[in-house]
């Protein structure tokens, strides 16, 4: 079956490289800012793409769960490196706004009580914090169930995340829209197994 070789591939594969595959773009969008490949505006095309990927690892990490219950698909051992990622780059996204772009510290702070898309991403990077935080053996054990239900944050972070994306784009875009749905969705599923497991 697909999905064995897909588990047998998997399994040879160390977290670490990971971490080494998904810093690429990372580096390649500073790489492209810095040698003038980043267009007419740069820091907000290095704001975007940064955000863009945090908000695609978080999807990633949300798709996870599902993939191993209706195809089988045994990922679980990456979704620590994915979340903790999606973390980075989120850091890295509000850095980039807040040293590059703004660098204002009284603007910064009207920005984020004035402007409803700078509140909402804002929102969300403080929501992963806890998330981060937590990422790690000590932390499940220590907090045993409360650690299942803080996780499910990150759903919150996503929708979020997605709409921060909508409320920042300029006219009608359908990409950001594609990244609610299909978060949307992917909140479907999980209260629709929760509901199964509670009946059974």
């Amino acid at each position: 079956m697909m999905a064995d070789r897909i588990n047998a591939v998997a399994r040879r594969v160390p977290v670490w490289s990971v971490w080494l595959v998904l810093l690429v773009p990372a580096v390649w969008t500073f790489w492209l800012g810095l040698t003038g490949g980043l267009g007419a505006e740069p820091i907000k095309a290095l704001e975007r793409e940064l955000g863009e990927v945090a908000l695609q690892l978080l999807v990633l990490g949300l798709c996870i769960t599902p993939l191993r219950r209706v195809l089988g698909i045994n990922l679980i051992r990456f979704r620590r490196a994915i979340g903790l990622l999606a973390f980075t780059y989120v850091g890295l996204h509000l850095l980039v706004w807040l040293v590059l772009d703004v660098q204002i510290p009284a603007q910064i702070w009207a920005d984020i009580v004035k402007r409803p898309y700078v509140t909402v991403g804002f929102t969300a990077f403080l929501l992963t914090i806890p998330l981060a935080l937590t990422s790690n053996d000590r932390s499940l054990r220590r907090l045993g169930p409360r650690w299942r239900q803080l996780h499910k944050l990150t759903y919150a972070v996503a929708v979020l995340g997605a709409v921060h994306f909508i409320w920042l784009s300029k006219g009608f875009q359908i990409e950001p829209l594609i990244y609610l749905m299909v978060i949307l969705g992917l909140l479907a599923l999980r209260l629709r197994a929760k509901r199964r497991a509670q009946r059974a």
